[in-house]
């Protein structure tokens, strides 16, 4: 039993390249086939037992799906209602609605909340789950906790466990200043999917919304990860360049897939 993880989207919020920006990160991304080009953060997941869902629904997910060859989504994890996580959620219900089905998305009760008072229309087209306790999906035990965003607020996480091997993943895409508690779930993965925008951010820590490379590679330290994969990346960080990482640390790349046996 497996789960492949495909990165269908691994920038921030602003995507690579940023429409104003001639740095030379952007104009690599500019060119057909540059390897900088990212698309905002998007999961997809396609295990043996459970079938696909992604997690998150950002505005890309049009270009996404078509990147892929996708026709159809039936189920969504949701982390939280910013733009860049559920700019295509209207999308996704229109297509559940020329298709004839109802779409599934999981998510915490305010984040509902939130996507329902912004498209009072779309629970016609999908059925929103609240997350209320420990998800199931096939052998996957799944827990999902709210994590410190920063000057954004604040984000939720999910941990993946399999029941029977015990092997566990989590997705942290927007999370910086987690209190003691909050990483309890993040202790001692197999592969942790965590965002980092910049190598190194100059600006003071107050203002910022996730951690930087340099305070991510000590945290896989204190946490114990034996992988890890950093998404959410922003035009500081250029893919073409060799930045040192250990072996069991790398960038996501659009595309990228990444196998965990259950």
């Amino acid at each position: 039993m497996s789960t492949t993880i495909s990165f269908w989207g691994t920038g921030d919020s602003m995507g690579v390249p940023r429409v104003y920006c001639d740095c030379a990160v952007c104009e690599e991304a500019r060119v057909e086939g540059g390897v900088n080009r990212r698309y905002r953060p998007l999961v997809h997941l396609d295990d043996s037992e459970f079938g696909t869902m992604l997690i998150d629904c950002g505005p890309d997910w049009r270009v996404q799906m078509e990147a892929a060859g996708a026709k159809r989504i039936d189920r969504i994890l949701i982390t939280h209602a910013h733009f860049d996580h559920i700019g295509g959620v209207a999308e996704w219900a229109d297509m559940c609605r020329w298709l004839g089905y109802r779409g599934e998305a999981y998510a915490m009760p305010d984040v509902i909340a939130e996507i329902n008072q912004r498209f009072p229309w779309i629970k016609r087209n999908i059925e929103f789950r609240p997350i209320e306790g420990r998800l199931l999906f096939g052998s996957w035990d799944v827990d999902c906790w709210r994590v410190n965003h920063g000057k954004n607020g604040y984000s939720y996480a999910f941990r993946f466990t399999h029941m029977t091997s015990g092997v566990s993943w989590a997705y942290c895409s927007d999370a910086i200043a987690l209190t003691p508690g909050q990483t309890i779930p993040l202790q001692d993965l197999d592969l942790l999917i965590l965002g980092t925008s910049f190598y190194y951010e100059p600006y003071p820590f107050e203002s910022r919304s996730v951690y930087d490379v340099t305070e991510a590679l000590e945290l896989l330290s204190e946490w114990k990860t034996k992988r890890a994969v950093f998404t959410h990346l922003s035009h500081d960080i250029d893919l073409r360049r060799d930045y040192g990482l250990p072996n069991h640390v790398s960038y996501a790349t659009t595309g990228l897939k990444v196998t965990i046996q259950g």
